[in-house]
């Protein structure tokens, strides 16, 4: 937008400068770092009392000492500019971004309608700025839960509505596999498959209900469907429910659906498995984690378990040292008796 509206040689961008780390600054062309905290404008952004618009010259007392200082030997004149001005954007005497322009001398200094202009463009980037720091937020938080579900033992799977996947689980991927290749096959893979299409076929059907209840228009009929089961056509203990969920408060967006997996032979063992497994600890362990946990406590040997899993001994190894770290037990005794407790 300033490139179309003002004339410049040069723009760079910085968005906010958090202290510890380096500041990052984007330009339009090339530029040596650390124009953002270079003196005495690093000194300026220290200030109290700061504004929102500052020529670079005066920063200076003359304009000999701008011409003879870092600034403008480094960045101004190595770029062949005369004239600089950098916008400021605040928040709670916190720096969200920072943008320099420079102009050579041809283009001459900034004019008072030029300045007007910046004035009334100023808060149009204030606002993008903020709804960015908004969307930041939004997606940290995001990654934070998605870190956190990774760990879940439950398989889940949110689908858009298009049936683009919005996340999966590791345990969702663990399942997804199991489904295509069967649960011997699935433990010497990769947990890399597809969204199984008999999943995919229910929330189709889904998708079909709530769009003809909507050409009805029936009053609350999107919030009423019920989950629909799709089951394996061979190993019947595999079993997918899909719920359709729209947001009450959104008027635009679609449904999404929300898949949660289940494999009823484990469930059905729940009561007899070793207590180890009815805590919140082992969904820190991977599905391979678990199995080789099983196996140490039915006491069989490292050999005879890279025999059973189809694993080296070394792997075996790895294995029972992150069983030990993740469920923090010091031996196999100690795992043995967290089991049959």
């Amino acid at each position: 937008m300033f490139s179309a509206a003002i004339p410049a040689c040069l723009i760079g961008l910085t968005f906010r400068r958090n202290p510890p780390l380096r500041i990052i600054a984007r330009w339009t062309e090339s530029m040596p770092e650390g124009f953002f905290a270079v003196e005495p404008l690093k000194s300026y952004l220290a200030l109290p009392a700061r504004g929102k618009f500052v020529r670079l010259g005066n920063l200076f007392p003359t304009r000999s000492s701008f011409v003879r200082s870092v600034l403008y030997r480094r960045y101004v004149a190595h770029q062949e500019c005369a004239h600089g001005l950098c916008l400021f954007f605040w928040k709670r005497q916190t720096l969200i971004c920072g943008i320099a322009i420079l102009r050579t001398a041809g283009q001459g200094d900034f004019s008072r309608a030029e300045m007007k202009l910046f004035r009334e463009l100023y808060p149009q980037f204030m606002t993008a700025l903020c709804r960015i720091e908004s969307l930041e937020h939004e997606r940290a938080v995001r990654m934070d839960l998605e870190e956190f579900m990774k760990r879940l033992p439950l398989p889940t799977i949110i689908l858009r509505w298009n049936l683009k996947p919005i996340y999966l689980n590791r345990a969702a991927r663990e399942f997804c596999a199991v489904w295509e290749k069967g649960p011997e096959e699935a433990k010497r893979t990769k947990a890399i498959s597809k969204i199984p299409a008999a999943i995919l076929d229910r929330c189709r059907l889904l998708k079909q209900q709530w769009t003809e209840a909507g050409r009805r228009r029936l009053s609350g009929a999107r919030r009423l469907f019920k989950g629909e089961q799709a089951h394996h056509p061979r190993l019947s203990h595999l079993r997918a429910t899909v719920h359709l969920r729209h947001l009450r408060s959104a008027g635009v967006v679609r449904p999404h659906f929300l898949i949660e997996c289940e494999d009823l032979s484990r469930n059905g063992n729940a009561n007899r498995e070793p207590a180890i497994w009815r805590l919140p600890a082992i969904a820190r362990l991977t599905m391979r984690e678990r199995e080789v946990a099983r196996l140490v406590c039915n006491g069989h040997s490292n050999k005879e378990i890279a025999d059973t899993a189809h694993l080296s001994v070394a792997m075996v190894k790895k294995h029972i040292h992150a069983i030990f770290r993740k469920l923090e037990v010091p031996c196999r005794s100690r795992l043995v008796a967290l089991a049959l407790a």
